[in-house]
């Protein structure tokens, strides 16, 4: 059917239209550039909405404008064919509703856009709308839905994935694999010869936008500045930046200056932390590295652990039959929980058990713990968490609490922070709730980052750190955000500064491993010898004493009676 009014065609380049588009925007107000025209990559971006191929993903850096380019590309395809219908889907349906408030909006409001403004008796909410000129359908001109909510039963010409990938939704693989057979949905919706367009930045460094080329779509990317290495982008970086790259661009140069300058990403940078900004701003999402991220949660064993007793002996495997599923795992390209492949039956107590404490600074930093517990050279993580604040009672007199529960032989502090002042204030609430050693630690003179990785990445590959299974989910449960989360710190710390915007359970962790470094060098197998000799000397002395009233002297080999 054709459309019931003539559009001029210089709109049928959607690049003009969006000027259009742009400048009503500038003169309300809502954009507050020097001037109305959009970015140069913002009109690339336009080029690839029209012209690109059926099934394409549009990954740009977080702040382009992205959504907002295409709810206008939305606006556009209606006014040049009112009869079309759109599926708006993000990751909430709070935000695939603000594409389509925002969309409803435009027509409302903007003069060029009246002609498809809803009649009555036509779909008029904000979260389906049909415009004046589309014919009768079961579908509407234009519809929000979360990911997870009802895709069954809508059918649309082009499908809208608007940011359908969150940390909420992509963080452990068993929620990538969901949203990936959510994804799927999308064939059974869209109508013959339509198009699926997604727009995103990546969330994880296996996010799900990765594997789209196996289901046959093409991905571009436009990161904020000009790359360092091109190979990571696997060929996906968009010609114009490509461009730029050939005509002496500077790497590590802004690709937008018109959104934003240099100063304004090295701010952002600063706080995202250098992975956060790879992945939001850079769109770099490659493991290429294997070192770049050393610790593995396959290196640890995982195992529900007791307060008081371990096996003598354990055996570390990573095998299908040892994989941990009833805990969430947040680690890197299928990193797993493996639980031991073998643990003797002989249990015996733990020789020593201690906790460490890194006291918080300020801002969103935690004041975290680690409680850590030895037994013949294997290091057991039995507790592990955080607290907002610092010197506040309640703080202090949770972790006397914890010291209690696990019944620690010593409590150490970091020292770095407030000059031994922390432990100060905690040595009176431990002693009225647990008395025990409290001392300060080691100062730590070495970056964070290298510290850390070199403390626990010789444990971890030597297979000796065991992890109570139970901590994985407190952990999980307990951290405000997954950055908080400590086996989300140790999957992605790198020896880069500032590669972690939050380290505080990790670096507690840390602590308490560092403790028993001078510990490490009793091999278990000696230690376990020496238990096996220890028990069967006193079985011997027993059948002495009770066979022939005698016992054996180890040192003179000789036999002689027992005292009466």
């Amino acid at each position: 059917m054709a459309r019931p009014y003539n559009i001029p065609p210089e709109l049928e380049d959607f690049r003009n239209f969006l000027y259009l588009v742009w400048l009503y925007l500038w003169e309300a107000g809502a954009i507050t550039a020097a001037k109305p025209d959009p970015t140069e990559i913002q009109y690339d971006i336009a080029e690839y909405l029209q012209n690109g191929p059926r099934r394409k993903v549009i990954q740009a850096f977080r702040g382009v404008g992205k959504s907002w380019i295409t709810a206008a590309y939305v606006i556009w395809r209606l006014l040049l064919n009112p009869h079309l219908s759109f599926l708006v889907v993000s990751a909430s349906k709070d935000r695939s509703d603000q594409f389509t408030i925002f969309t409803k909006r435009l027509i409302a409001e903007m003069p060029l856009l009246s002609v498809l403004k809803p009649k009555q008796g036509q779909r008029d909410s904000n979260i389906a709308f049909d415009v004046g000129p589309a014919g009768i359908s079961h579908s509407p001109s234009v519809k929000s839905v979360g990911i997870t909510g009802q895709l069954t039963g809508s059918r649309a010409d082009e499908i809208i994935a608007d940011d359908i990938e969150s940390l909420n939704n992509s963080l452990t693989q068993l929620m990538r694999d969901q949203l990936s057979e959510r994804i799927k949905e999308f064939d059974a919706i869209l109508k013959p010869g339509g198009k699926v367009t997604f727009l995103g930045t990546p969330q994880t460094e296996m996010s799900i936008y990765n594997t789209l080329a196996n289901r046959g779509y093409e991905t571009r990317v436009w990161p904020s500045r000009i790359p360092k290495r091109v190979d990571v982008y696997q060929g996906r970086l968009a010609p114009l930046i490509v461009n730029q790259m050939e005509h002496g661009a500077v790497p590590w140069a802004p690709t937008d200056v018109g959104r934003f300058s240099d100063e304004d990403l090295l701010e952002r940078e600063a706080s995202y932390g250098r992975s956060g900004f790879a992945l939001q701003f850079m769109l770099d999402t490659s493991l290429s590295d294997k070192d770049r991220y050393p610790l593995k949660l396959s290196d640890l064993i995982v195992m529900p652990l007791d307060t008081r007793m371990a096996p003598i002996k354990l055996v570390w495997s990573a095998g299908r039959d040892q994989i941990v599923n009833e805990v969430p795992v947040v680690g890197l390209n299928n990193d797993r929980y493996y639980s031991p492949m073998w643990t003797a039956k002989d249990m015996e107590e733990y020789t020593w058990a201690m906790m460490f404490i890194d006291p918080s600074g300020r801002g969103s930093d935690e004041t975290s713990y680690a409680v850590t517990k030895m037994l013949h050279g294997w290091i057991y993580l039995v507790d592990a968490g955080g607290f907002k604040g610092g010197y506040e009672q309640d703080t202090l007199q949770a972790l006397a609490m914890v010291a209690q529960k696990h019944k620690v032989n010593m409590v150490q502090a970091e020292p770095n922070f407030g000059d031994g002042m922390f432990l100060e204030l905690f040595k009176p609430v431990l002693r009225r709730i647990y008395p025990c050693t409290a001392e300060e630690g080691d100062r730590a003179t070495q970056q964070k980052e290298r510290r850390i990785i070199d403390t626990l990445e010789p444990v971890m590959n030597q297979h000796r750190l065991v992890v109570d299974q139970g901590l994985i989910r407190s952990d999980f449960d307990s951290a405000p955000d997954p950055g908080y989360s400590l086996f989300y710190q140790m999957t992605r710390i790198t020896k880069e500064r500032g590669s972690l915007r939050h380290d505080d359970r990790l670096d507690a962790v840390e602590g308490a491993v560092r403790y028993w470094t001078e510990q490490m060098g009793v091999h278990a197998e000696d230690a376990i010898e020496e238990r096996t000799t220890r028990l069967l000397d006193e079985e011997l002395e027993k059948f002495m004493e009770n066979v022939v009233g005698g016992t054996i002297d180890p040192y003179k080999d000789i036999w002689f009676d027992l005292p009466s």
